[in-house]
């Protein structure tokens, strides 16, 4: 069905640039002009998935109209640091795939105390190269248990333990002028149980309780739980529970304390983008949109990955466009990879995490095959120009193996059994495993696990440091390096997770710690220890290496323009345990060769010319013929 009939649509607009030229007369210097062209290159975009959304609902032209006012008021009260950033983000649209971005992630307490803490580490990260900063949820949450911050119970206020919302918006502003941008979470797909709007849902106010789901009985749960997964089973089966206060049966997928948000409701949409905004202008760079599959629900269906989902986000989009230009948007989707893949877009997310590589890279370790993952590069990593992967080797979150059922069968690989495979393996159950990861979430109805570790003790480093074999502990290492490697060099935003280029291993003390028993992501989640860290850059260590190998490859990265292109051709090496591929843009070309062996192996790229000899950028070696080549064991080449 055609958007808006014509009357419709011109009426609409009219009564938003009448709100927008009463709401700028009583503003001066606020450059409405501006604004109102955005407005209008936006409008479609903005309205036509709203009108998808609410259009059935009588006040729908009411809510549009409050949306214009949070939007005109969000650009007046932005200033004008932020607003010479978005003009210089808008003049230079190519920015996100340069080679000189390069992504770390931490959370603000176990990385360094508190805000202050992470403002005094600014020399470290310049000391990586780090541009791009990701600071894990921050902002008030419950007490004891928060799920790592992600039920959030305000979106305006830090928890107090890590400072203040000022201090916040200064050290955005310190982290701009030192070349880094700011990432944050936005957990739009709940709130806590203690967010305002649900206390306000518990003392019975109406209108409150329908910015949640909220039922009397079981009836409608248990008819949308028919086809409803079960994201934690360890903690809760279903996807429902309990509250006393209000006395009704409240929908929460991932904890009890965490309300889903009921974008039924077109005021929460208009409530989401306020915050939304608030964070742009306190001088975010990139949200996180948590859990985006799950924002929409609809009976008969699995309630993830729904066309409304996708309309949400395309709307949020607009309202930055309009707002807040220099905003971009990080997809959180660990899903399928053909839905990965549709949240991808510049009118959606403009950066998204790639599960899929990032759970390839792992399992090409454990298998010391590439197969698998050559095939989902040859069909799976093309994305919309305008957009970047953010490539990752584990976060701050378990690893699943998201990779395609149909991908894996093409290779013949049954995929059930691999992630069976891969799930003992990684958790140190397999024979010959150099893994000491820990298991995650078992679920008895599908067998359906995960797996949880630091990059270091997943790699071997953990066992070899408690063997005290060198030979052990290098492998590890250079699993390691390969593994970071090949996230630099594979084309988008590495993700380092900050300690991982220390080699930080498993931390068991939370299995003694009341707030974080229940919950085994916190092996992979370990405090920093600065005067190991001194000790490591002193030289000397095992992780003194990997140190140093970390950093030499990103210094090489940001030298290299082609590795921040999105394009691949992969090339055939002609071995089981080889990767090999081409990176190209217009002013250079690279090949990439990974040995996922702790064997060395002889692979040989035949298209490859007589006359044509590589360097090695990460070594050295000259006059290389890769028409016929042996490797060392978990090696990688960056040739040119």
């Amino acid at each position: 069905m055609e958007f808006f009939k014509w009357k419709s649509k011109i009426r609409i607009l009219r009564q938003c640039h009448e709100t927008i030229d009463a709401i700028f007369d009583e503003q001066k210097g606020s450059d409405k002009k501006l604004f109102c062209s955005r407005f209008d290159t936006f409008a479609d975009q903005l309205l036509h998935p709203l009108h998808d959304l609410y259009s059935d609902q009588f006040d729908f032209s009411g809510h549009i109209i409050e949306l214009v006012k949070v939007l005109s008021h969000s650009w007046i009260s932005r200033n004008s640091t932020l607003r010479k950033s978005d003009l210089n983000r808008l003049e230079n649209p190519d920015w996100i795939t340069s080679s000189d971005m390069m992504g770390g992630v931490c959370y603000v307490d176990l990385f360094a105390g508190d805000l202050a803490g992470i403002e005094e580490k600014i020399p470290y990260f310049k000391e990586l190269g780090l541009t791009y900063l990701h600071l894990m949820p921050l902002f008030k949450a419950p007490e004891p248990e928060s799920d790592g911050g992600y039920a959030v119970s305000s979106y305006r206020e830090v928890n107090p333990s890590l400072g203040t919302i000022k201090q916040l918006e200064k050290l955005a502003l310190t982290l701009r002028k030192n070349g880094i941008s700011l990432v944050l979470d936005f957990i739009n797909n709940h709130t806590s149980n203690e967010h305002e709007w649900a206390e306000k849902a518990k003392s019975g106010d109406v209108e409150f309780q329908e910015y949640y789901y909220m039922f009397d009985d079981r009836s409608i749960p248990d008819m949308f739980e028919k086809n409803l997964r079960e994201i934690f089973p360890e903690v809760r089966r279903g996807n429902y529970s309990w509250h006393e206060p209000p006395g009704k049966w409240v929908w929460t997928t991932f904890h009890n304390y965490q309300w889903d948000l009921n974008y039924r409701n077109p005021a929460v949409f208009v409530a989401m983008v306020r915050e939304m905004l608030f964070l742009a202008n306190i001088g975010v760079d990139f949200l996180r949109l948590d859990a985006v599959p799950f924002t929409w629900k609809k009976a008969g269906t699995v309630c993830e990955n729904l066309d409304e989902a996708h309309d949400i986000i395309r709307a949020l989009n607009a309202c930055a466009r309009i707002a807040a230009p220099g905003l971009l948007f990080k997809s959180e989707a660990i899903v399928h990879p053909d839905d990965v893949i549709k949240y991808i877009s510049p009118d959606k997310c403009q950066v998204s995490y790639n599960p899929t590589v990032m759970a390839l890279l792992w399992e090409a370790m454990a298998t010391r095959e590439v197969k698998l993952l050559r095939e989902s590069l040859q069909h799976r990593f093309r994305i919309p120009d305008g957009t970047s992967w953010v490539n990752y080797v584990r976060s701050h979150d378990d690893i699943g193996w998201t990779f395609s059922d149909d991908d894996a069968a093409n290779v013949g690989i049954n995929g059930f059994d691999h992630r069976h495979f891969l799930n003992q393996f990684y958790s140190g159950d397999f024979p010959g495993s150099f893994s000491k990861g820990v298991k995650f979430q078992y679920n008895p109805t599908n067998q359906d696990m995960r797996v949880c570790g630091t990059t270091a003790s997943l790699a071997g480093l953990e066992r070899g440091l408690e063997v005290d074999d060198e030979a052990y502990i290098t492998d590890a290492i250079n699993r390691i390096a390969l593994l970071y490697g090949l996230t630099m060099s594979i084309g988008g935003i590495p993700l380092l997770y900050l300690g991982d280029e220390l080699g930080c291993l498993n931390d068991y003390s939370f299995k003694v710690n009341p707030k974080k028993k229940s919950d085994n992501r916190w092996v992979h989640r370990p405090i920093m220890d600065w005067n190991q860290v001194e000790q490591i850059k002193k030289g000397g260590l095992p992780q003194s290496k990997l140190f140093e190998k970390i950093k030499q490859l990103i210094t090489l990265r940001k030298k290299i323009s082609a590795f921040g292109s999105n394009s691949i051709r992969l090339l055939n090496t002609h071995h089981p345990s080889v990767l090999g591929f081409e990176k190209m843009d217009t002013s250079q070309k690279i090949i990439v060769i990974a040995n996922f062996s702790e064997e060395e192996s002889t692979f040989r790229i035949q298209e490859q010319s007589a006359n044509t000899k590589y360097t090695d950028l990460i070594s050295g070696n000259k006059h290389l013929d890769i028409r016929y080549m042996t490797v060392e064991p978990y090696q990688l080449l960056w040739l040119e």
